[in-house]
């Protein structure tokens, strides 16, 4: 399994915005200039962050991003599925999608959903405080 790249980047910028939790607003620019991701990049990605509850934005002098609740309440797990949608390694546990030409026989397409889910609980177990860690 691998994280998209706009996943990855919005890990990023969380782990940035963290890094400000306590003191003043942060503008997208500011997180562009510090992750080194392009601006219309990190703007896109704080609309879908925003949009999923992890950022809050407010305009006009003083405005700006801050965490839209404490970073240790901030999962990774909650990070991929604003950016992602639901956690899932495999399309057919979707509801409504039927692509698979295996779907009538398949034998593990029970078995999906628990390890979607296992997935998804070892990615909650990582809070946005541990990610914001300045490593040495």
């Amino acid at each position: 399994m691998r994280l998209s790249s706009m996943a990855d980047y919005a890990v990023v910028v969380m782990s940035a915005a963290a890094r400000h939790c306590g003191g003043a607003r942060v503008s997208a620019g500011q997180l562009a200039e510090e992750t080194g991701l392009p601006a219309p990049t990190v703007q896109k990605l704080v609309s879908r962050l925003t949009a999923g509850g992890l950022l809050r934005s407010s305009r006009g002098v003083g405005g700006g991003l801050k965490l839209a609740r404490p970073a240790a309440a901030i999962t990774l797990a909650d990070i991929v599925e604003a950016v992602e949608g639901p956690i899932a390694l495999t399309s057919c546990v979707e509801h409504g999608r039927h692509d698979c030409t295996l779907e009538s026989a398949c034998m593990i397409r029970p078995h999906w959903p628990l390890v979607n889910e296992a997935l998804r609980d070892a990615l909650a177990g990582v809070p946005l405080t541990r990610l914001a860690e300045v490593a040495l």
